[in-house]
């Protein structure tokens, strides 16, 4: 369809849109990424037939359902076309607007995108600005010449001719110029500049705009693009030798140099003017170089990851499912049980949770279930009134009412009373709560997430925490593991906690020595992270301003715990041996097999088969290693 309509075969491209209007039914309702990109091929066939109103009113009506899909490149030129056919039929003021917004949502748009700009800006100036839309149009056919676009170079020829704006084709392969002598207004020069900073990473044309610009100001009596290749051959810019000439260099493009000549007119004013281009041209490679800058800087700095945004530090492939299952689960409003060890950060957890979720701009509140006594628990979290209980001078929300609409994190779960359960069991199942001395029950829209590092399952056995309530807590489960089963994320977190601290203590340019690094990492930290960030701003509290923080600088229990344990003595750490990595491969590996096997002997009471099992192995496998390593 597309190469019938840039033959000019108008029938043959009604009768294959028709095809393809029967097709695209069939694909997702009319839906799929194809259909939607065939409706750009059909509104240009509808503007080319005169159904323009036709035409608007297919692209508008596909613009909603392009953004549904994301595709920001599809969803600018349907803009485009849209706000050109809004223009076709009257209607310049919208199509303008609507310009505005597809071009304003791609700073950094490719060329052809650049050249489809121009010539719709072309097609809505052309009633009342002739000479500015013939600027438009020239930039729109330089671009397209410069990439080899025929087709769409082919469009911008017809829009010339049926606008009827002053635009001047040659008869040789160079693109259109509007005629000699033919000033721009005073707003087209304000987008000419605009054109400077969008062009100004690709050399050749910015010399084409630069020279447009430079002719059209009739500062020159002459000028030129000339370029020069990395031996030196091509059209030489005789920068120096003639002290008539200037030449503004634009930088290389695909190893040869570009750069503009011009010869001034004899006149201070002419002089000034090229001077303003130069100073504009020497802004727009400045803002190009730092556009570049700052792609190399996002490519080796990135975004904060997804769990940087929720403000969690992870790196460990178990950390990071987690963080994507918070992410899974935050659009629902389940309640969510965050166990683990004290200090592995459940409440930072329940904050992520909060974070992503729809909620994160309503409270978050963290409640400890054993910060108040278990009398006063019930006021606490369900409020009371006046008068309620002796002492209660005055109504109280409680944390439930506080915290509508949000989200309550409730620590300690474990340690709540038996009698405080059930009012809580209550609230999860309807949502209705009823403080202390009322009669009337009032709805409140919490999430609730629990964390404990209780076993709550043995407490439930125990006859201390009700089974339903576990239950209805529990309905999506998150355990967050140790810091020792994820000590790869040791360095990172250091490195988290020293920026955090340094900045904190005014103490700028700290370092952590890999020596004393190896210590943090080989520990046990049996506090988890609240342990390791108490430790590293213990650190910085004692450190002068630009230390390198040596294992001098440690705790003594930390300072004292580095140590190689033999395998023989592995009835003192019963989970975990340390060995040197600098040793044969095959000697580790014996080292670590032979450890392993000991181990599993020994707390198996030597039954080979409880052994083989514990190890992943056959009996017989478990056999001919212990022969192979002389086991007895």
């Amino acid at each position: 369809m597309q190469l019938a309509l840039a033959a000019g075969d108008l029938d043959s491209a009604g009768r294959l849109n028709e095809e393809l209007q029967s097709i695209s039914e069939h694909l997702d309702g009319g839906h799929s990424h194809y259909g939607l990109w065939h409706l750009l091929t059909r509104v240009k066939w509808l503007y080319r037939t005169g159904q323009v109103e036709a035409g608007v009113a297919v692209a508008m009506d596909a613009i909603p359902r392009i953004e549904r899909m994301a595709d920001r490149n599809l969803l600018e030129r349907m803009q485009l076309l849209a706000a050109e056919g809004l223009g076709r039929i009257g209607r310049v003021g919208e199509g303008t607007r609507l310009m505005a917004t597809a071009v304003s949502a791609n700073p950094e748009p490719p060329l052809e995108m650049l050249a489809e700009a121009s010539r719709v800006a072309g097609r809505l100036t052309a009633h009342d600005d002739p000479a500015g839309a013939a600027g438009y149009f020239a930039r729109a056919a330089r671009i397209l010449h410069a990439v080899g676009n025929l087709s769409a170079g082919n469009e911008v020829a017809r829009d010339v001719r049926d606008t009827g704006v002053p635009l001047i084709y040659s008869d040789g392969d160079a693109p259109p110029q509007p005629p000699a002598g033919l000033r721009p207004p005073a707003a087209e020069l304000t987008e000419r500049i605009a054109a400077l900073i969008d062009l100004a990473a690709h050399p050749p044309l910015l010399g084409a705009e630069v020279l447009s610009l430079i002719t059209d100001t009739g500062a020159a009596r002459s000028a030129r693009v000339a370029e020069t290749g990395p031996d030196g051959d091509g059209d030489q810019a005789p920068a120096g030798r003639d002290p008539s000439l200037i030449s503004l260099p634009l930088g290389p493009y695909h190893d040869r140099h570009f750069s503009v000549v011009a010869e001034p007119q004899p006149i201070a004013s002419a002089r000034a003017t090229l001077l303003a281009i130069e100073r504009l041209v020497h802004t727009a490679l400045a803002l190009a170089r730092a556009r570049d800058q700052e792609r190399e800087r996002t490519a080796l700095w990135p975004e904060p990851s997804p769990e940087q945004q929720l403000g969690l530090v992870c790196a460990s492939e178990r950390m990071l499912d987690l963080v994507k299952s918070v992410r899974r689960i935050a659009g629902s409003n389940v309640t969510v049980l965050i166990t683990g060890e004290t200090g592995v950060g459940k409440e930072l957890f329940a904050r992520a949770l909060h974070q992503a979720s729809a909620r994160r701009d309503r409270p978050f509140l963290a409640f400890n279930c054993t910060t108040v006594p278990r009398e006063i628990l019930d006021s606490q979290l369900f409020g009371h009134r006046r008068g309620a209980f002796t002492g209660a001078q005055d109504d109280s929300p409680g944390l439930i009412r506080s915290a509508a609409g949000g989200t309550l994190f409730l620590d300690e779960i474990g340690e709540m009373s038996l009698a405080a359960q059930p009012k809580l069991l209550r609230f999860l199942e309807t949502g209705e709560i009823l403080p202390l001395g009322d009669t009337r029950p009032q709805f409140v829209d919490v999430r609730v997430v629990a964390a404990t590092n209780a076993n709550l399952e043995q407490l439930v056995a125990d006859g201390r925490f009700r089974e339903d309530l576990y239950y209805r807590l529990s309905v999506i489960p998150l355990q967050v593991p140790p810091l020792r089963e994820r000590r790869e994320e040791i360095p990172l977190l250091v490195e988290h906690f020293l920026d955090k601290f340094s900045h904190e203590s005014q103490k700028p340019l700290l370092r952590v020595a890999e020596e004393t690094l190896d210590y943090l990492v080989l520990y046990r930290w049996p506090g988890n992270v609240r342990q390791l960030a108490n430790e590293v701003r213990r650190m910085v509290a004692l450190a002068e301003p630009g230390a390198v923080l040596m294992p001098q600088h440690l705790s003594a229990a930390i300072a004292a715990s580095r140590r190689t344990v033999p395998a023989d003595q592995l009835v003192l750490e019963p989970t975990e041996m340390v060995m040197r990595i600098d040793q044969p491969l095959a000697a580790a590996t014996e080292h670590l097999e032979r450890a392993l096997i000991q181990r599993a002997l020994k707390s198996c009471e030597g039954k080979v088969d409880d052994a083989a099992r514990l190890l992943g192995l056959s009996r017989k496998g478990l056999y001919l290693k212990r022969q192979r390593l002389g086991i007895e």
